[in-house]
C-alpha cells in the first residue's frame, strides 16, 4: 500500500488510530459504518468536518481504530486524527484546517475529585453554628 495515510488524534481519555487510503468516501469505524458508530448527526459532522473543508470528502476509504473514552471524545479524537492525516497528505491543507482549529489537541479533561468535598469544585455545605 503505497498510498496510505496514518495519524493519531486524542481528546479526553479516548485515543484514535485513522488511516486514509484512496477510495470511494466509506468510512469504518471499529468494523462498524459511520452512522451505525456515531447514531447523532452533531457526531457525524465532526467526524466529516476535516474532509469537506479540504473537499477530500470522496476521494478516500478511512478506517478508524478508536478505544477509550465516549462517543463524544472519540469523535473529537476522530476529526483530529483525520485532520492530521490529511495534513501528512498535502501541507498546503495546513491554512484552512488550522483556520477551522482542526489541527489543535483539545485539553480539556474531567477534573479530578479532591479529598474534603464532593466533587471537583463543589464543597460541604457550610454550617455557621
Amino acid at each position: 500500500m503505497a498510498n496510505l495515510y496514518s495519524a493519531t488524534g486524542r481528546r479526553k481519555t479516548a485515543a484514535v488510530r485513522a488511516r486514509l487510503t484512496p477510495g470511494e468516501g466509506n468510512i469504518t469505524i471499529n468494523g462498524r459504518s459511520l452512522e451505525e458508530y456515531f447514531p447523532t448527526l452533531n457526531q457525524q459532522n465532526t467526524v466529516l468536518s476535516p474532509l469537506q473543508i479540504t473537499g477530500n470528502a470522496q476521494k478516500f476509504d478511512i478506517e478508524v481504530s478508536a478505544k477509550g473514552g465516549g462517543l463524544s471524545g472519540q469523535a473529537g479524537a476522530t476529526r483530529l486524527a483525520i485532520a492530521r492525516a490529511l495534513l501528512e497528505l498535502d501541507a498546503a491543507h495546513r491554512p484552512a484546517l488550522k483556520a477551522e482549529g482542526f489541527l489543535t489537541r483539545d485539553g480539556r479533561a474531567k477534573e479530578r475529585k479532591k479529598s474534603g468535598q464532593p466533587g471537583a469544585r463543589k464543597r460541604f455545605q457550610f454550617s455557621k453554628r
